[in-house]
């Protein structure tokens, strides 16, 4: 699996979702003050979600499993002088990381995930997001048009797959944007949040 998403970020142009800047949700999150805490980016990619965090005050750690990618997000954090770590690691296996966080925020990894593994991902963040934190999570909706790029999120799908042990505060529907597919510039996307219990 490593190999697959690493091979995104070393080709001649970047992937549809590396876009250099966060996304606009996150953008609007960071304002409204809640990227805050200890904070974990789960598929943090180059590292854009986390080191707007990192330059609003949070504790922030990044993994994903791609390699390039974290160098890319290290060298990023270096150069704009902003305390925040990147790690190799499996949003499967968060546990591992041997910390936990207030906040969880990931922008776009949870549509990737078939069923089995979304169940071994909500898990797995359970066991790094303290009881009372909150997850923000953006991800591919059913209201995108066409069959290309990733699975398809419904409203309905998420509140299942946290319906233990979480509340599902909100699910609204935002947009990605992205690098361009052909003329697309935009994604249909939910953007929720979802509080530990």
């Amino acid at each position: 699996m490593t190999s697959s998403w690493d091979v995104s970020y070393t080709g001649p142009a970047s992937p549809p979702w590396d876009i250099g800047r966060p996304q606009r949700a996150f953008a609007r999150l960071a304002d409204e003050g809640r990227l805050t805490g200890g904070l974990l980016d789960a598929g943090c990619g180059t590292g854009e979600h986390a080191l707007l965090a990192a330059s609003r005050g949070a504790d922030v750690t990044g993994i994903d499993v791609a390699p390039t990618a974290i160098e890319r997000a290290r060298a990023k954090a270096a150069e704009r002088a902003l305390p925040a770590r990147f790690e190799v690691a499996d949003a499967l296996n968060l546990e591992r990381l041997g910390s936990t966080f207030d906040t969880v925020i990931d922008s776009g990894m949870f549509h990737v995930f078939g069923d089995e593994d979304r169940a071994r991902y909500v898990a797995s963040l359970s066991a790094v997001l303290r009881p009372g934190g909150t997850c923000y999570l953006m991800c591919f909706s059913d209201r995108q048009p066409g069959d290309w790029g990733p699975r398809r999120v419904r409203p309905d799908e998420l509140r299942a797959a946290f319906s233990d042990g979480w509340t599902v505060e909100s699910v609204t529907a935002d947009m990605f944007d992205i690098n361009p597919v052909g003329d697309v510039t935009q994604a249909e996307a939910w953007l929720a949040a979802i509080r530990r219990s």
